[in-house]
């Protein structure tokens, strides 16, 4: 057998990751499927799923329903029914199983009705009928409801309770029809006719429970939906769950989920209009209070201006003004009368002060002092001077030449260079030297020279 080789740069799968890979593949290439098929194999779990297969002739796969589709399935599931399923392609990883996934099932015969509804809709919609510059706008408080359903359905008895609720001041008035079978399409555009004539209601409410395709067909004939288009008084269409549609909700005025809604979305809420209507009379009770109160300020106002504008408070003003302004007067020259002598004052005492004689006297009286000290600095100074020359003369004295010679030491130097010897190697023989000593100089004559340094005693010092 061949080794097999394999490239370093190619990806080792596991199984659980080749399986994610492929699911992936699957649910982005077929995102949303139609199957249509014979059901076998049907298994009903205690969890609510459910799991069949769809086949034909030829092939089958097998399918899963989870609980919460299962629940709003409204067909009757058996083997060997056939189906229109909706759904997506999976695999099951644990067993890497490709699979079906349906979230939605009906029965295969509702293929052409679902045909004709979407072929319906968009001729009717060609021509118009559901723009919105079309619609009808809704009386905001309607006193006259018509509701065009069957009398004893339960879609009756809740727009009854939802008006009894939120808007106990309407009048209904009922136009029984039959909401599904042959007969159906008929009455409803009858008694869309008969509400129209008769004028009594201020809108329409058309509505019925949920059911099949087959059983909202009556509300999907093009008959009835160009009567609704045609209604002179606006019309709420509420036929089926939240998520049904007709053709009539889309050529009605206003579409509701449920008859519930419709009850709703056509009337408004008294106890919130009850409470509107409180808040709204206590914030106008509110302001004509401020109102009012605004205009009693503005009459007192006048009126205190008017008796500000009375001559004979002007002139009882004027004489206070008058009086105030007396002992202003009064109050300001007597304080510049005291000003003006604190100033003189001053003056005179600065005249004093500066008086020609008066610093004659200082000045003599500086010059003295000024005398007085200058004789004593000058004695002091020449003191301290006396004693510094005699320090400095001892000190003289103490390092002089002289003073050293006159203890039989001389001073030699050379001639006629007169450089002073310091050592011997700086003469020779027959060099002539002059020796200075403390009375006199000798002129001499080297014989020879020794260096041998002589020993140092005293006696020799006194020799």
């Amino acid at each position: 057998m061949d080794e097999l080789n394999i490239d370093s740069a190619s990806h080792v799968y596991t199984p659980s990751e080749l399986n994610r890979e492929v699911r992936l593949h699957l649910e982005a290439g077929f995102p949303r499927v139609l199957l249509e098929a014979e059901i076998s194999n049907l298994a009903r779990p205690s969890s609510g799923h459910l799991y069949f297969s769809l086949k034909d002739e030829s092939a089958q796969i097998r399918c899963a329903m989870f609980r919460s589709a299962a629940m709003r399935c409204p067909l009757q599931l058996d083997n060997g029914k056939k189906v229109l399923a909706r759904g997506r392609i999976s695999l099951y990883e644990p067993r890497g199983e490709y699979q079906f996934i349906v979230d939605g099932l009906r029965d295969a015969g509702e293929g052409r009705l679902q045909q004709l509804f979407e072929q319906l809709k968009k001729k009717l919609e060609a021509e118009g009928l559901f723009a919105s510059e079309h619609k009808k706008t809704l009386p905001p408080y309607p006193l006259r409801i018509g509701v065009i359903t069957s009398p004893s359905g339960a879609a009756v008895r809740d727009i009854l309770h939802v008006l009894e609720r939120r808007w106990p001041v309407a009048r209904v008035r009922i136009y029984p029809v039959p909401v599904q079978g042959v007969e159906a399409p008929g009455e409803i555009r009858d008694a869309l006719a008969r509400a129209n004539r008769e004028a009594w209601a201020e809108l329409l409410i058309l509505a019925r429970g949920g059911g099949s395709l087959e059983d909202l067909q009556a509300f999907n004939e093009e008959s009835v939906a160009r009567s609704v288009a045609a209604s002179a008084l606006p019309v709420i269409c509420a036929v089926g769950h939240e998520t049904d549609f007709s053709i009539c909700d889309f050529v009605a005025d206003l579409r509701a989920p449920t008859p519930s809604a419709a009850a709703e979305l056509a009337t408004p809420d008294g106890a919130q209009l009850s409470t509107n209507l409180t808040r709204y009379a206590r914030m106008l009770e509110q302001r004509m209070r401020g109102r009012m109160q605004r205009s009693i300020q503005g009459l007192d106002y006048l009126a205190h201006r008017l008796m500000q504008r009375d001559p004979a408070l002007k002139l009882l003003e004027q004489r206070r003004q008058l009086s105030r302004l007396d002992e202003a007067l009064q109050r300001a020259a007597c304080r510049r009368l005291r000003e003006c002598r604190a100033v003189l004052s001053g003056l005179s005492k600065r005249l004093r002060l500066q008086h020609p004689q008066k610093k004659l006297e200082d000045c003599r009286q500086r010059l003295q002092s000024c005398q007085r000290v200058s004789s004593r600095s000058l004695a002091r100074y020449l003191e301290i001077s006396r004693n510094r020359v005699n320090t400095l003369g001892r000190t003289l004295h103490a390092v002089s030449p002289l003073a050293t010679m006159g203890r039989g030491y001389a001073v030699l130097s050379g001639t006629p260079s007169g450089a002073i010897i310091t050592a011997a190697a700086q003469v020779r023989s027959g060099d002539r030297l002059s020796a200075q000593l403390a009375d006199g100089r000798l002129y001499c004559t080297v014989d020879s020279v020794s260096r041998e340094a002589p020993e140092f005693s005293p006696s020799a010092e006194k020799t």
